[in-house]
């Protein structure tokens, strides 16, 4: 269903679920999901790097996925499931990625941070990681500029350390 707004652009109803809650909200057919999350939304966790997909500040969980909320239009979650950094931790506990990358120190300045989170949850939940050098490649589309590699790998090793449920 479609609406023409104040701006006489048209503007489409979208219902998702966001962080385990039910969203319905209106969106231009050109607003990124990005956008929805740091403007409409106002959670800001999801940062926004280069805008190209090139970076991976945006990264979030689209149905257990990670994309780039940047290449990703909001009429397109309509009927799936978003989780941002915000929706990581329940109940006030950390999720135990987050937990790592403290442990680990795994972030400088924190702007790639809840990137790096999401996309390595994601790639936990794709599975098949056989060795350091997979998950090297397997995080490549998330850049840190303060170059905390070594720590943000680290942080990604224990939870895997922890975690009886991932195929290796």
């Amino acid at each position: 269903m479609s609406e023409i707004s104040n701006d006489g652009f048209e503007r489409r109803a979208i219902a998702f679920s966001l962080n385990g809650q039910a969203v319905q909200v209106e969106a231009h057919p050109w607003v990124t999901a990005l956008d929805l999350l740091r403007e409409q939304l106002q959670l800001t966790g999801t940062k926004k790097g280069c805008d190209h997909g090139q970076c991976g500040a945006c990264t979030v969980l689209l149905d257990g996925r990670r994309v780039n909320a940047c290449l990703l239009l909001a009429v397109m979650l309509d009927g799936h499931e978003l989780t941002s950094i915000e929706g990581l931790a329940q109940n006030g506990e950390l999720h135990p990625m987050q937990k790592a990358f403290i442990e680990q120190d795994a972030f400088q300045c924190g702007y790639c941070t809840p990137g790096q989170i999401c996309s390595a949850l994601g790639m936990i939940a794709e599975g098949h990681i056989n060795q350091d050098s997979d998950l090297r490649e397997r995080m490549s589309g998330n850049l840190c500029r303060c170059g905390a590699y070594p720590n943000i790998l680290a942080a990604i090793e224990q939870v895997l350390a922890d975690c009886d449920e991932v195929s290796r």
